[in-house]
């Protein structure tokens, strides 16, 4: 898939966990792991803006377009 998920990458830069980013948001952790290892089909808004909250940061921090990936 073309659009790569730097949710890694941001919790790395926050020092947060993905446990921590799971009860601050209201995800599970499965599902929040299946979106940071890049399995995820689909996000919704209110929950990227949820994380978006939470990390502090753009939908452009987490989602990245590669042309050739």
């Amino acid at each position: 898939m073309a659009i790569i998920i730097n949710l890694d990458v941001m919790l790395a830069k926050r020092k947060m966990s993905l446990t921590e980013l799971s009860e601050r948001v209201g995800i599970t952790i499965a599902n929040l792991s299946v979106l940071k290892t890049g399995k995820a089909k689909a996000i919704r808004l209110s929950t990227l803006e949820a994380i978006c909250k939470a990390l502090d940061c753009q939908p452009g921090d987490i989602l990245e377009y590669r042309k050739n990936h």
